[in-house]
């Protein structure tokens, strides 16, 4: 590890599905789903990350797993801020000689209140200065944007809780819109897919299973088959059935007109001079949304513009924090009150 007390900073994707931080020097040091396991009486913290995501579905009486996250924003303030503390602690953050800044990106709308709950967490976790940061701009710094440059780009982060899409120009949001629709609404339709056509009930964690190895937007060359065990509704015996990917397709098929609604959206509003920069550049996907097989191809032939996927999605807002927490001075812009 790089010694914080010299070198000095984390910054920090706090995230519907995961949490990642990278620490100055280092790059991504943690990458943890945003889940922890509370005793259900006494609510003391059990588990946080993995460990408590292997919980999820086996929990045992007076033990629940929760996500204090929802829809990109806190749910529960007490739960996560002992979860950004354990992940900052786990990063390095008591490690130090002296207090390092700590950044952490916030999404459109964030409240007063969900600011000063995450800054107090961060402060509680061993942080001097705390900086919050627009993660949509830092998505699109992670993506190898020049953000500050008179061209427009257009970026759609679909997370685990929301789905946002921005217009940026000049180191500014030109155009912005989201909509509640993004990686847990895609597992619970395929949850819900199962139970009525099938009988099924199956938990989070076999959807999400699912979605990850045969969903697709656009047909399949080959059909690719799933293995799904769960249970049937009515009697509650164990029963497995051999889904396809073309079920999962039709799954999330309103899912994905979303996504094409979404970028429509925003296109609409989009100034004709900055409609000539997009026609050129076309359209960046980032968060692990963009890993649904085909979608890339699908939005490309709705829209009529390029679309482009980056090598590992999931790490775009966290590489994008690094980066602004490697040059602060030149990224000013992004910083949010």
């Amino acid at each position: 590890m790089s010694v914080l007390s010299l070198t000095g900073g984390l910054a920090m994707d706090l995230g519907t599905a995961n949490t990642l931080i990278y620490r100055k020097g280092d790059g991504i040091v943690v990458n943890e789903p945003s889940m922890v396991a509370l005793e259900t009486e006494s609510r003391r913290v059990l588990a946080v990350g993995q460990e408590a995501k292997n919980y999820l579905g086996r929990t045992p009486k007076g033990l629940e797993v929760v996500r204090p996250l929802r829809s990109g924003i806190i749910s529960n303030f007490v739960v996560a801020q002992e979860m950004i503390k354990h992940f900052l602690v786990q990063a390095g953050a008591k490690r130090c000689f002296f207090r390092p800044k700590i950044m952490v990106g916030v999404p459109m709308g964030v409240t007063q209140l969900e600011k000063r709950a995450i800054v107090e967490a961060a402060k509680e976790a061993g942080g001097k200065s705390i900086h919050l940061v627009d993660e949509l701009l830092a998505a699109a710094i992670g993506l190898g944007i020049k953000t500050t440059e008179p061209v427009a780009r257009l970026v759609l982060d679909l997370g685990g809780g929301t789905s946002e899409g921005v217009i940026i120009s000049l180191g500014t949001i030109v155009v912005i819109e989201s909509c509640r629709v993004a990686g847990d609404e895609s597992t619970l339709a395929i949850a819900r897919y199962l139970r009525r056509k099938y009988n099924l009930v199956v938990g989070e964690n076999m959807a999400e299973r699912i979605k990850m190895t045969i969903g697709s937007a656009i047909p399949l060359e080959e059909t690719q088959s799933f293995q799904c065990r769960g249970k049937e509704v009515h009697t509650g015996i164990p029963k497995m059935v051999n889904l396809t990917s073309e079920d999962i397709r039709e799954a999330l098929v309103d899912i994905t007109a979303e996504f094409v609604n979404l970028i429509k959206l925003l296109l609409s509003q989009t100034p004709p001079e900055l409609a000539i920069d997009l026609s050129r550049d076309g359209l960046n996907l980032t968060g692990g949304g963009s890993l649904l097989k085909g979608l890339d191809k699908r939005l490309s032939q709705e829209i009529g513009l390029p679309v482009h996927v980056p090598e590992n999605p999931l790490l775009s807002v966290a590489l994008g924090l690094g980066e602004v927490l490697e040059n602060m001075s030149y990224f000013k812009s992004v910083f949010v009150n």
